[in-house]
């Protein structure tokens, strides 16, 4: 999972390998190791509802099954999903969730040819 954050926006991006996992029901995490020995990780789930709770270094996302369900089943595509979560000084934060649309066209559009192993 690729992880950015700028200002109030935070965008998750995934693989499909990564998106096979969430629709199996695993977690999916990104884990970044930093110079004083702390871990940040990032662990999304799908669930009924969005959420989002933060347990020491520990992200918990949850996005809509639903909504990801829908855009697997549209994929390759550049369109992600876009959600806002309410911040406690009146700011949302936007989550951006993507599935790479390279990685999709790959995985999903590929024909074999002649060429290919069998």
């Amino acid at each position: 999972m690729r992880v950015q954050l700028e200002g109030q926006t935070l965008r998750l991006r995934i693989d499909e390998a990564e998106l096979a996992q969430l629709l199996a029901g695993t977690a999916v995490e990104n884990h970044t190791r930093l110079p004083d020995g702390r871990i940040e990780i990032q662990r999304l789930c799908l669930a009924a509802r969005l959420s989002w709770q933060r347990n020491d270094a520990v992200w918990h996302i949850d996005i809509p099954e639903s909504e990801v369900r829908a855009l697997s089943a549209r994929l390759p595509t550049r369109e992600g999903l876009r959600f806002d979560l309410p911040t406690p000084h009146g700011e949302m934060l936007q989550v951006l969730f993507d599935v790479d649309v390279r990685d999709s066209a790959r995985q999903r559009l590929h024909k074999p040819s002649k060429g290919d192993a069998a």
